[in-house]
């Protein structure tokens, strides 16, 4: 079997599953989904975090003894200007150089702001950056945030949080085949099919917070993620068979037909 790698920012990584910090129970619960899920990217909104004093911080102080990547999030800004002094407060922080372009302005619905969302990735990237901007379903605002330069595009898949799963598979399977880096779909999952899909679609991973940290047992539910991503995945790389109208026997009917 062929390495099937994946590779953002030059980084190999060994998990497909992006996890998000925030709405455990306690840190010991977070702490525990996070081993079960085996993800290696974690993400965090920066406004959560002591940035004076990063390793004191009540999030990240529970996850020193493990090689993870930290995804930080520009959770809270309106527009592209608070964004990219966000990512800069965290860069010179010393948290990552890693950043996901968050932008909202309508808060019931929390969906992306995409001309600000490029905008910001345009200059996050030529200062440097690795730039994951989360954004619409639109193939066509995806592929400008690729040509932006984005390290990997996080189109949603509905609003954040609302578990809703999918609503757009078209879309996000038009923005997979436009795509030249890895598209890893960010909000709006509800559970482990949901999950399947996605990556049956040939998504290159998927973040979640919600659906595992407001579980009834989050830890339970990082486990059937993790499994439903590797099997979604193997999925799609076996390939599944063509869809049909009408029925066909597996068994050669016409052998066995009696004459």
């Amino acid at each position: 079997m062929q390495a099937d790698d994946l590779i953002i920012g030059g980084r190999t990584l060994s998990s497909r599953f992006f996890l998000g910090t925030g709405l455990y129970p306690n840190p010991y619960v977070q702490k525990e989904a996070i081993k079960a899920s085996g993800a290696q990217v974690l993400t965090f909104a920066i406004r959560r975090i002591n940035l004076a004093s990063t390793e004191d911080d009540s999030i990240l102080q529970h996850l020193e003894d493990a090689d993870y990547v930290y995804l930080p999030n520009t959770s809270g800004a309106r527009t592209a200007d608070e964004a990219v002094r966000i990512a800069r407060l965290a860069r010179a922080s010393g948290l990552s150089d890693w950043i996901k372009v968050e932008i909202s302005v309508n808060e019931r619905t929390l969906l992306p702001d995409p001309i600000e969302t490029l905008r910001a990735t345009e200059i996050l990237v030529k200062e440097g950056f690795t730039v994951l901007p989360y954004t619409s379903d639109d193939p066509v605002i995806c592929k400008r945030l690729e040509e932006a330069g984005a390290a990997a595009v996080m189109p949603g898949a509905a609003p954040i949080g609302t578990g809703l799963g999918i609503l757009n598979p078209y879309n996000l399977g038009l923005i997979v085949e436009e795509a030249n880096v890895p598209i890893i779909v960010d909000a709006g999952l509800g559970s482990a099919s949901d999950v399947t899909q996605a990556m049956e679609l040939g998504v290159s991973g998927v973040l979640m917070n919600t659906p595992v940290a407001k579980a009834k047992d989050p830890v339970r539910m990082a486990k059937a993620m993790c499994l439903a991503i590797e099997a979604g995945r193997l999925s799609y790389l076996a390939g599944r068979i063509v869809k049909k109208r009408y029925a066909s026997a597996s068994s050669g009917l016409d052998a066995f037909k009696l004459k």
